[in-house]
């Protein structure tokens, strides 16, 4: 007879619920090591950058193996081997806002029209609300700012301005695997963050992206009541 007892059935669910709640905790510290990683990588590559770079590498090195992990270390890997100025050129020349290669999420739903300081006000008041306030040196809807709040502000408003803005990351995904870039690997490895879309969500991607019809912008999600952030 066995002296050993299997919770796993109980009728309170007790250890269940502890062992789900702590998978939980789990995929949620990734998630968040794996935004700020993100954050910090697409960031201009200047002396800061490659001072923070170590520290990012072995934070990634410990996320548990996935897509997720293999895309930013194989990145981390890329940036340690190339030389500043050669990374800052390649930065500057992908990372081309007058093509669609754009850090600037709106960019990609609103493009270079009235609407798109209305969507950049909206993001920045959900940012306020959580008590965050991005860099001055970006705008609110720089991918990189998106990515350290999501990581270190509000994680669930943040993750819904990232679903909210999906598309836009698939087509910038999908433009920088186009120009042959190591960059497509740190937005692949938040893609690999987001929850799978609904089947209204997936459809072909628009060549014509920010001239839409008005109302077809993504929702910016409004912050819950009480939410709090810290500031960066």
């Amino acid at each position: 007879m066995s002296t050993t007892t299997d919770d796993t059935n109980n009728d309170d669910g007790v250890r269940s619920g502890w062992l789900g709640a702590g998978r939980e905790a789990r995929r949620t510290h990734a998630r968040a090591v794996t935004h700020q990683s993100a954050s910090v990588l697409l960031g201009y590559p200047d002396e800061g950058f490659f001072e923070r770079l170590p520290l990012v590498a072995r934070a990634v090195a410990e996320l548990p193996k996935g897509p997720a992990r293999t895309e930013l270390l194989e990145f981390c890997e890329h940036a340690a081997s190339t030389p500043e100025f050669e990374l800052c050129a390649h930065y500057v020349d992908v990372f081309d806002p007058r093509c669609r290669r754009a850090l600037h999420m709106t960019h990609y739903t609103d493009g270079d029209t009235r609407r798109r300081g209305h969507a950049l006000a909206e993001i920045e008041r959900a940012y306020a609300e959580c008590g965050w306030r991005a860099h001055a040196r970006e705008l609110p809807d720089h991918l990189a700012v998106m990515l350290e709040f999501t990581a270190r502000g509000d994680a669930d408003i943040g993750l819904e301005l990232l679903v909210d803005h999906r598309t836009g990351l698939d087509l910038l995904s999908e433009a920088l695997r186009e120009h042959g870039t190591p960059y497509a690997r740190v937005v692949e490895a938040v893609r690999h963050t987001l929850p799978a879309p609904l089947r209204a969500e997936v459809g072909p991607l628009g060549k014509d992206v920010g001239m839409e019809p008005h109302g077809t912008r993504p929702r910016v999600p409004l912050p819950r009541t009480g939410a709090s952030g810290k500031e960066p």
